[in-house]
């Protein structure tokens, strides 16, 4: 009996092996559709933007083990000159193509589009026991980080302040966030004082503003979010009232002028590639979670939708 009802089920069992192993490889490796994906895919670009991309790539490699993705960071400026020369399949950029550089591109005949892929939300902080101050407008900041300034106590910013001397901390200078803060609040990309706490590291700002009653610093609204117990975040006036920042004043542009969106430019040559098109479909799809491991702000709905939007149009085109 028991050697019958082996040889029954035996060919069973065999073949239910077989099938699972044939589920499983489909699986592994897998793009889109099921079939496996190889190639490279080059990004270059943002700084800033770069996390985000990076993120994306380690997470959609976990499926697509064969797909290399390689991401440089020339800078918004100069990821657009490689991908309008043809050299990179998608551009990152912490700003929108200038008018000069879509004319590169349309000289080469490259087709692209603007895809936004999170949004960006720099928080300035103070020690926690600072009750002085809740809001600076963008002229207080500019007296602070202006290149050549010689502030360094808070009475020099305005008199109301308590006589406290002033130390800064805050991204060092092959940053992004650098770039970004400095543009938006000195009026010029790089120009800044250079007496203040420059670190790459923003848990070097943490401690030291923590640990410093006068210290003030900057950096993305995420870090602060896991950082709150430490610190104080500020108010931002950019003309129109403070505004203290949160997701929603980030995601709707009212965090003035320190949140931005942030963009990918696929070119339409690229997407016709399975491996680029399985990895923007990825990278829209799971934004929130990119944007979260990169710590920065996600896409609302709309912006999401959006996006998907373009990058539907551009692989008609």
């Amino acid at each position: 009996m028991t050697n019958n009802l082996s040889r029954y089920l035996l060919p069973i069992a065999l073949t239910t092996v077989f099938a699972m192993s044939a589920c499983g490889g489909d699986d592994a490796g897998s793009g889109s559709g099921g079939s496996k994906l190889s190639g490279t895919i080059k990004v270059d670009g943002s700084s800033t933007v770069a996390p985000l991309s990076e993120a994306a790539a380690d997470l959609f490699r976990e499926d697509n083990s064969g797909v290399q993705v390689t991401v440089g960071t020339s800078g918004t400026g100069g990821g657009f000159e490689k991908f309008c020369a043809g050299e990179t399949d998608i551009s990152d950029a912490s700003r929108p193509i200038k008018d000069k550089e879509k004319a590169a591109c349309e000289a080469k005949g490259i087709k692209f589009t603007e895809v936004q892929v999170a949004n960006d939300a720099l928080t300035v902080v103070v020690n926690k026991d600072n009750n002085w101050v809740d809001c600076l407008t963008v002229d207080q900041l500019k007296k602070m980080w202006d290149e050549g300034s010689k502030v360094n106590n808070w009475n020099q910013i305005d008199a109301k302040f308590p006589n406290e001397p002033l130390k800064l901390f805050g991204a060092g200078t092959d940053s992004g966030t650098f770039d970004y803060f400095t543009a938006e609040i000195n009026g010029e990309e790089g120009k800044s004082r250079s007496d203040y706490n420059a670190t790459e590291d923003d848990n070097v700002t943490v401690t030291g503003v923590s640990g410093t009653p006068g210290g003030l610093g900057y950096f993305g609204f995420s870090y602060f979010e896991a950082n709150q117990s430490k610190l104080k975040a500020v108010k931002i006036d950019g003309g129109d009232g403070c505004v203290a920042p949160s997701v929603k004043a980030a995601q709707d542009g009212t965090y003035k002028p320190l949140a931005r969106p942030l963009f990918i430019y696929p070119s339409a040559a690229a997407l016709k590639r399975p491996e680029v098109d399985a990895y923007l479909k990825f990278y829209i799809d799971n934004s929130a979670d990119v944007a979260k491991q990169a710590q920065f702000v996600p896409m609302t709905d709309e912006q999401k939708a959006k996006s998907e939007s373009v990058i539907a149009d551009l692989k008609k085109s």
